[in-house]
């Protein structure tokens, strides 16, 4: 199997060292934020903030960082510590720094800030929604450098999660199924995806999820790659399966329209040369068509 497609994908690859050692210790938590080579990503509103260069992630120095939510990301490779701050404040970033829609930074950033990128927003957006217990309904304070909230109430322990997408590629005599969902914008197609629902393996969930979205039943599931997607924290688990027939019947409160589309066809797509839009470069479903459109079929 050729995975050199997805090594460079957004959002993964993620350098830092999560220092798991050191969450529970507030204390060298408090001395690391206080080192002059304490590194600060501010997120203005969740959005990333890029530097005046427009491709790398504007870090700032303790002096500089804005009153917020602070969280520890981990420690770079050179032992810095680094720290994603919440700023809903809407101040102006200096320094010819700018905010960008966090898709549209995720094409200009380098996989690995991508993928810090995504660590950040996703720990950020997770704190922002979870202030209360789940268990009591009792206030939770951040604990573990960020990596938990605590309940005094009731002792509850929450943990950040993350939830399991499968998206999936079906493929039919020399086609794949593509979908446009009720929310893509024009003649946007993609793989279709759903959620990992409770009790059934990744396998299970694309078997289901095809039969559910398009009436179809597939055998031969293959899990392929995965990607985490922050928005706010999923985890795409890419697979490919056959199916047993080309047949559709689409639930259309899910799918506006779906097609059965050759190797020539998405090749095209991705080329920007055809009748529908392919899936951008950051997303795992743009590898996924790419990784099986440039395949050898023998």
């Amino acid at each position: 199997m050729n995975l050199s497609l997805f090594a460079d994908l957004a959002f993964c690859g993620d350098p830092l060292d999560r220092a798991d050692h050191l969450r529970r210790d507030d204390q060298a938590i408090a001395a690391l934020r206080m080192l002059p080579t304490a590194r600060f990503l501010v997120l203005d509103d969740l959005k990333p903030i890029l530097s005046a260069d427009g491709n790398t992630l504007n870090w700032t120095s303790r002096s500089n960082t804005p009153d917020g939510l602070l969280l520890f990301l981990g420690l770079g490779a050179d032992g810095a510590p680094h720290f994603a701050v919440d700023d809903t404040s809407g101040a102006t970033p200096a320094n010819g720094a700018r905010t960008v829609d966090p898709r549209r930074a995720a094409a200009l950033l380098t996989p690995a800030d991508s993928a810090i990128l995504a660590q950040a927003r996703s720990l950020l957006d997770w704190h922002r929604r979870h202030g209360h217990c789940a268990n009591c309904g009792a206030p939770t304070i951040i604990a573990k450098a960020g990596y938990s909230r605590l309940c005094n109430a009731c002792a509850t322990e929450h943990f950040p999660r993350v939830d399991p997408v499968v998206i999936m590629l079906a493929e039919h005599d020399e086609r794949v199924l593509v979908g446009r969902g009720v929310h893509f914008p024009g003649n946007f197609f993609s793989a279709l995806a759903g959620f990992v629902e409770p009790g059934e393996s990744l396998e299970q969930a694309v078997g289901r999820e095809l039969s559910e979205e398009a009436g179809i039943a597939v055998h031969n599931v293959r899990i392929i790659a995965s990607q985490p997607w922050p928005f706010p924290s999923s985890l795409m688990i890419g697979a490919h399966a056959d199916a047993v027939s080309d047949t559709l019947t689409l639930d259309e409160s899910e799918i506006v329209e779906a097609r059965w589309v050759s190797r020539q066809e998405v090749r095209a797509a991705l080329a920007g040369k055809a009748d529908w839009n392919a899936p951008q470069s950051i997303a795992i479903a743009n590898r996924l068509l790419h990784r099986w459109a440039y395949a050898d079929p023998h």
